[in-house]
């Protein structure tokens, strides 16, 4: 298994946060543009950015891999923050104990539409296959949100559910959930455990 708390793609250098991070992605999640598409998510509390990156920290000493930061220079500004880590919640949710991955990406309004994302994506998806790749690995989206559903589909994953979006404030949200394989019995359990029932699973 590699070490990901640094990884090179063509473009990006994608590094295991540094307490220096913390006000550049506190500016990422406050910026109300990159959360356009769900306003009530917008962070507010300043201290969120050191939130993320100390559980960055735990989570690649628990797992092996968490989000990063993103940089498109070497030593330059935190243009984003994205990966795959397990939520601790999985771990409770999942009746296999393995938990998933959930594959994020969030980044400075400044470089989206340069296919950051992607790029990303590719690199933690390959991380996430080499560190636990008994893990799935899921991302979870909002309908409306059309650059993020084709992000996750030019990372080859599938759409195995949709469905209400329960924690959002607007009563007609529809979640979606995109996975990198198709979902075992276990991986049912879990998703409707998390409130998606089984029947709205998407299979071949």
């Amino acid at each position: 298994m590699s070490d990901w708390r640094h990884a090179r793609t063509a473009r990006l250098w994608l590094d295991e946060p540094v307490d220096g991070d913390d006000e550049a992605l506190f500016a990422i999640h406050a910026d109300p543009a990159s959360w356009r598409h769900f306003p009530s998510g917008r962070v507010t509390d300043p201290a969120a950015g050191a939130t993320m990156v100390g559980a960055s920290r735990r989570r690649f000493g628990r797992d092996g891999l968490a989000y990063w930061s993103v940089r498109d220079e070497a030593g330059g500004p935190v243009v984003g923050r994205g990966g795959c880590a397990v939520p601790d919640d999985s771990l409770h949710a999942d009746p296999t104990g393995r938990g998933w991955w959930n594959l994020y990406y969030r980044l400075d309004q400044r470089v989206v539409g340069r296919c950051y994302a992607t790029e990303m994506g590719d690199a933690a998806l390959e991380a996430a296959h080499d560190v636990a790749p008994e893990r799935p690995v899921l991302a979870f989206l909002l309908a409306h949100n059309i650059a993020s559903r084709r992000t996750a589909e030019k990372l080859g994953l599938r759409l195995v559910w949709r469905g209400p979006d329960p924690d959002n404030p607007d009563p007609g949200a529809v979640r979606l959930v995109f996975l990198d394989r198709q979902p075992d019995d276990a991986l049912v359990t879990a998703l409707a455990a998390e409130g998606m029932g089984a029947r709205h699973l998407v299979g071949d």
